[in-house]
């Protein structure tokens, strides 16, 4: 209901209010401000004349002053672009054994390579008496609050093949023949 009302108050006499502004005389511009002025001022003959104009006393305290400039010594970018670390890091030798191909061969201290993350993993699965938490992270310099935190919460996958039999149970089941 309110929005008839609101429409109709907002449509009266439209073709009328405006047809008024339509007819009104073009506004007057704002006045502008006095900075504006200096670009008239600019093309009258005697700026020009002032402003290319050489003064003698500028031109002899020009020449006096003597500027020298020395390129700082060239230094030498070894590695094409690369940038070096503030610090120097420790690094170690990752233990890949045969999937050596695969992965990066040095890394921080305190990290590990993804194949070394999941060959740990699986020994650790395989024989967790000998690859304990402890031995883990003594063999890979890792934190052992890291180390646990990953063999909780990372397993590693499983291929499981099932035997022929059970394969035979399921597909010889016999439908049941309609009479």
């Amino acid at each position: 209901m309110g929005g008839r009302v609101t429409r109709a108050f907002r449509n009266f006499n439209v073709e009328n209010r405006a047809s008024r502004e339509i007819s009104k005389e073009k506004p007057t511009p704002a006045p502008r401000h006095p900075t504006a002025r200096l670009d008239a001022l600019a093309d009258s003959p005697e700026i020009k004349e002032e402003v290319f104009r050489k003064d003698d006393r500028f031109l002899t305290l020009l020449k006096d002053v003597y500027v020298e400039s020395r390129d700082p010594p060239v230094q030498v970018k070894d590695g094409g672009g690369e940038h070096l670390p503030c610090k120097q890091e420790e690094k170690r030798l990752t233990k890949l054994g045969y999937l050596e191909g695969l992965d990066v061969k040095k890394v921080p201290k305190g990290k590990i390579s993804i194949v070394e993350a999941l060959t740990f993993l699986n020994n650790h699965k395989l024989q967790p008496q000998i690859w304990t938490a402890e031995k883990i992270a003594a063999e890979y310099s890792l934190e052992l609050k890291e180390v646990n935190s990953l063999l909780e919460f990372f397993i590693p996958f499983t291929v499981q093949e099932f035997p022929k039999e059970t394969k035979k149970a399921i597909t010889g089941h016999k439908p049941k023949k309609l009479t």
